[in-house]
């Protein structure tokens, strides 16, 4: 079984920035995907983020240039790095990990940008 444990969300004005952890404990050999989704109220979860087992990298459109995932695999922690925040970034921000057979999710972070 795998945790992942969300922690750098809160409240930031607009231009801000913010740094999301997402450190995963317990028993999962090898190197997973990892990402960052998020989901407002009435949405569906949408991809922010995601790299891969050799480091590459995926962004939705709307965070491409602002955002910047990264990983530390001897810690089993992923990273976003939030930057030009802007009001339409505010969201319940979860980590993802998986792979063949598997899918863990963490318990969600709020992020909430003031204009």
């Amino acid at each position: 079984q795998v945790h992942l444990v969300e922690s750098g969300g809160g409240l930031v004005q607009a231009g801000g920035s913010l740094r999301l952890s997402c450190a995963a404990s317990g028993t999962h050999y090898g190197i997973s995907d990892m990402g960052w989704y998020r989901q407002t109220p009435g949405n569906q979860r949408e991809l922010v983020a995601t790299i891969d087992s050799t480091g590459t990298t995926n962004y939705a459109d709307s965070v491409q240039g602002r955002f910047t995932i990264a990983r530390e695999t001897a810690k089993n922690t992923v990273y976003l790095q939030m930057d030009s925040l802007k009001p339409e970034d505010t969201a319940v921000y979860y980590c993802k990990r998986w792979g063949t057979g598997y899918t863990y999710w963490g318990q969600g972070t709020q992020v909430t940008v003031s204009s």
